[in-house]
């Protein structure tokens, strides 16, 4: 029977979603569309790199819906476009790298290629283009696949970088999976290795072993080894059971094993290892280690190994912060990006032997903030003098920062977006404790906000659950800040499982989804309730991925959310287990597979407790959901649809767990802001 469904569903999904893109539920709210609109005039900003030397800046900024590429001096004056693309929105130019000599900028572009690639979109290839020439950039390699990470070996010989020989999608688990077609877990199995040109161009090589997945890698300071990240294929599902390895950079060498987190004993033992960082004297190897839901969202303590291998070591055991990214400056330093209490702020380290004790805090940044890559990742030059990267928050849209690395935050040395004004209400962080922990969260107050009126609330839970809600610019697609506009009180809640309160906040959720959390978030709405006017008969609740979880799951515990909006949920972990493509992640968090502890697993399912579900609840989700896969939408919706609750399934053809086609984008925002003003009129 499993099987039959699982081959049914998706030509179920095909023909449910063309007729329920038809209509959107009754006539849409004009400010919605105004919204909208607003929103899709937002150029994001994907990466941002400071020369070597300090001396120039290029970034790459979307421009009529395509990535380009920008050079500027560090201060931002003298901006112009380079690459190969002759005007905007014809091509897309990206995953920009400077070499060490600061003269050279190497990035990917499809504009000149004639070679088809994922999607039927043009195949990027690699260039490199001399700044202090006036010449186009080079041809350095052709590519047949998907690369990404450009990385220049210190001694700027050779150009390192991930890559998909003969990819068919990105390589990412929240990407759209691949048809479940053929001899499942066999054929079609696209593996990423590290693979490295001659910066004089040649032949490309793939220098790490065909069976192995790469998610990370980093070079050695003498640029003969590279250490990285790596697990079996299929690489979407075994990141969480991946090892740290060191191999010469050379095609067939052989590897050492240095960390396998699966066997180590201590605090390590069974998390997940991200970020590999040689020290600068090469002596051994640092990385961010913890309880990680997801490849790219990172958090944990800073562990250091021998580059020989041996027992990590946790460097800031006990911390109450979550460093999520980090630079070694000096063999005793590092300069480390973590998130503190929602916020993101960059501290200096000072390292020894065993431990890594925060000597000062540079700034806090009033955003999110990042060079692109890996979350909160930074651009410095080389003397670790000058910063740059990218931030925006809830009321600034996306600018590039750069400047001196001092006790403030650098200024914006763009104007990219600086004609676009939030149309949501303002921000506040709140804090409040509940059973022994301490918690925080973001608060957006209505448009036009009255304080002699009642407001009605939407609860929004954040994905992961390891992960935190940090203020930033909302563009099209699903979140939060939008219902602000609309006059709703919006509470974005960190509560225990998230970043930055420390390791141990993070793990508190361990075998307790659903419930610990949950009261959590709860507290945290009575907190606002208690000072401003939020009307608790009008609360609503959504989220994405673990928050679309967590907005099937508290309506079978609490009746106070009176309409909900479920973004790529779980209703059942047990069923789960056997449909998702990673379920690796699931045993660091249960303790145990399904089949050898049901009880866990059935105990934080939704569908367990589904008769006590009387909340109106919209459903949304991606077909080719790898991490969250749409039967599970379905067993929800047909489950309320069974039991007389008001509910519609929304599935989105060709999507994955994040939505990349635009259209799904603005769709999937609209039905949800409709659905929240049909449940929970803001103007009562």
């Amino acid at each position: 029977m499993l099987k039959t469904s699982r081959l049914v569903l998706p030509l179920l999904a095909a023909l449910l979603a063309p007729a329920a893109f038809a209509d959107t539920h009754g006539a849409t709210d004009p400010r919605i569309q105004a919204l909208l609109t607003q929103l899709g005039k937002v150029r994001e900003i994907s990466d941002v790199a400071l020369s070597p030397d300090g001396h120039q800046l290029a970034w790459v900024v979307e421009t009529q819906g395509k990535p380009g590429i920008v050079l500027a001096d560090a201060d931002g004056k003298h901006a112009r476009s380079v690459g190969l693309a002759t005007k905007p929105g014809v091509c897309g130019e990206s995953g920009i790298a400077w070499s060490p000599d600061s003269r050279h900028l190497a990035f990917l572009s499809n504009c000149a290629s004639t070679h088809a690639g994922m999607g039927g979109s043009k195949q990027p290839e690699l260039y490199v283009l001399d700044t202090q020439s006036q010449e186009r950039p080079s041809h350095l390699a052709d590519l047949n696949g998907y690369a990404h990470a450009l990385s220049w070996s210190p001694d700027g010989k050779t150009l390192a970088f991930l890559y998909v020989e003969g990819a068919t999608r990105r390589a990412s688990a929240v990407a759209a999976a691949k048809p479940a077609v053929g001899e499942i877990g066999v054929e079609g199995i696209e593996v990423q290795r590290v693979a490295t040109v001659s910066s004089q161009g040649g032949s490309l090589q793939q220098v790490t072993p065909a069976n192995s997945y790469v998610y990370e890698f980093t070079w050695s300071p003498d640029s003969a080894r590279v250490a990285y990240v790596a697990a079996p294929a299929p690489g979407d599902n075994n990141w969480w059971i991946a090892q740290l390895y060191v191999q010469s950079a050379k095609a067939d060498a052989p590897r050492v094993a240095v960390v396998d987190p699966n066997t180590v004993h201590g605090s390590l033992h069974g998390l997940q290892i991200a970020l590999p960082r040689w020290s600068p004297d090469g002596s051994r190897i640092a990385f961010i280690g913890g309880l990680m839901s997801d490849q790219g969202s990172t958090g944990g303590d800073i562990y250091s190994v021998s580059t020989q291998g041996g027992a990590p070591v946790d460097l800031t055991p006990g911390i109450h912060v979550t460093p999520s990214w980090f630079t070694w400056t000096t063999p005793q330093s590092l300069l480390v990006d973590q998130i503190d209490n929602g916020h993101a702020q960059l501290a200096d380290y000072a390292v020894q032997a065993d431990r890594a004790q925060q000597q000062r805090v540079l700034f806090t940044a009033p955003g999110y903030i990042g060079s692109g890559g890996a979350i909160l990742a930074l651009s410095f030059s080389a003397d670790y003098k000058q910063i740059a990267f990218a931030q925006s928050s809830f009321e600034l849209a996306p600018e590039v920062y750069a400047g001196p690395v001092g006790n403030a935050m650098p200024a914006a040395v763009t104007n990219i977006n600086a004609d676009l004004k939030p149309s949501w209400g303002k921000a506040e962080s709140i804090e409040w404790d509940n059973e022994g922990f301490h918690m925080q969260g973001w608060l957006l107050y209505p448009a036009n906000y009255d304080p002699s009126k009642r407001y009605p609330m939407i609860v929004n839970v954040h994905g992961g659950p390891s992960a935190a809600v940090l203020p930033h610019w909302p563009a099209v697609g699903y979140g939060a800040a939008p219902f602000s506009a609309l006059g709703y009180f919006v509470l974005m809640t960190n509560p225990r499982g998230s970043f930055g309160e420390g390791e141990a906040f993070v793990q508190a959720n361990r075998k307790d989804f659903g419930y610990g959390d949950l009261r959590d978030t709860l507290a945290g709405v009575d907190a606002v309730e208690k000072k401003l006017p939020v009307d608790d008969h009008r609360l609503g609740l959504t989220g994405w991925s673990y928050g679309g979880f967590m907005s099937m799951f508290a309506p079978t515990q609490t009746q106070r959310f009176r309409a909900v909006v479920a973004g790529a949920g779980i209703a059942n972990w047990q069923s789960y287990y056997g449909q998702n493509l990673i379920d690796k992640w699931m045993i660091p968090f249960f303790g145990a597979s399904v089949y050898d502890d049901p009880a866990v697993y059935a105990k934080s399912s939704a569908i367990n407790f589904i008769k006590k579900v009387k909340t109106p609840t919209l459903i949304v989700v991606g077909e080719r959901d790898a991490e969250c896969p749409s039967p599970q939408s379905f067993e929800y919706w047909h489950a309320l649809r069974t039991l007389g609750v008001p509910t519609s399934l929304v599935v989105y053809p060709n999507e994955g767990h994040h939505f990349y086609n635009p259209v799904n984008q603005r769709d999937v925002l609209q039905r949800a802001l409709n659905w929240f003003e049909k449940y929970l009129p803001p103007g009562k």
